[in-house]
């Protein structure tokens, strides 16, 4: 087995705030030894989720096993993912904001053929559906709790109850075509290539707005885990909320 010195491309200030919530949670449950410091620990779930390590990868780095790789990123992931806030606490930020910016995205999981369930017939491939609501200057709020692939935008919008969340708050949304029929607070582009002339004017400023809450996924994305999720589906959601969490504390 070769080994060579590589980096993260995160700042010492994420490695710092992940520490100290895992030693807050040592202390918590009274851990007395284990294999690595919880500054190891946060160190290995940073090369996890922000490099897109396996378990394989860390455990020869580190000297450990791979189920103690496994316990110790499931262990972070859940440290990080309780504080994420739900859609009625981000309500609150929402309220201050001028407007939102909603969009969904497919994060791309392992899984075989039969797996007819989490195949998005739209990106031609299996993943899990996530919503994110981002601020006028692209900043992130929430990110919804993952759904199969095949749901349509729009129903993920309605089934997490975003729009009635907007509706409540007196809130607009901007958002793409895949939003059309949402209601009042949510505003879409016009659709069919006849359109008229101030219509494409308005597309034109739709999507320089819209931009910014394409600009969110990429940088969430940027957290490679997430390119190519391996793990069970019933964990992306407390993925999602700790990469949410973790990219707030690095910004």
């Amino acid at each position: 087995m070769l080994a060579y010195p590589s980096s993260i491309d995160l700042s010492s200030r994420t490695l710092r705030f992940l520490t100290g919530r895992l030693v807050s949670r040592r202390r918590e449950i009274g851990t007395r030894r284990r294999r690595l410091s919880a500054a190891c620990q946060a160190l290995l779930a940073l090369a996890h989720l922000r490099c897109g390590d396996t378990y394989a990868q860390p455990a020869d780095g580190f000297n450990i096993g791979i189920a103690t790789v496994f316990r110790y990123i499931r262990e972070t992931v859940d440290v990080l993912s309780a504080p994420a806030p739900s859609l009625a606490e981000a309500n609150e930020t929402i309220r201050e904001k001028a407007f939102v910016i909603l969009d969904g995205t497919l994060l791309p999981i392992d899984r075989i053929t039969a797996d007819t369930p989490y195949y998005s017939g739209k990106h031609k491939r299996h993943g899990m559906n996530v919503q994110v609501l981002a601020d006028p200057l692209g900043r992130r709020l929430w990110a919804s709790p993952a759904l199969p692939g095949p749901t349509h935008d729009l129903t993920a919008a309605r089934q997490h109850g975003i729009i009635e969340a907007l509706a409540d708050a007196e809130l607009k949304c901007w958002a793409d075509k895949a939003y059309q029929g949402a209601g009042e607070p949510v505003r879409v582009p016009f659709r069919g290539r006849r359109i008229k002339r101030w219509e494409r004017r308005h597309n034109t400023t739709h999507a320089k707005i819209r931009c910014l809450g394409e600009q969110t996924m990429a940088i969430l994305k940027g957290w490679r885990l997430l390119r190519k999720l391996r793990c069970s589906t019933n964990r992306i959601t407390d993925v999602v909320k700790a990469v949410l969490v973790l990219h707030h504390a690095s910004a």
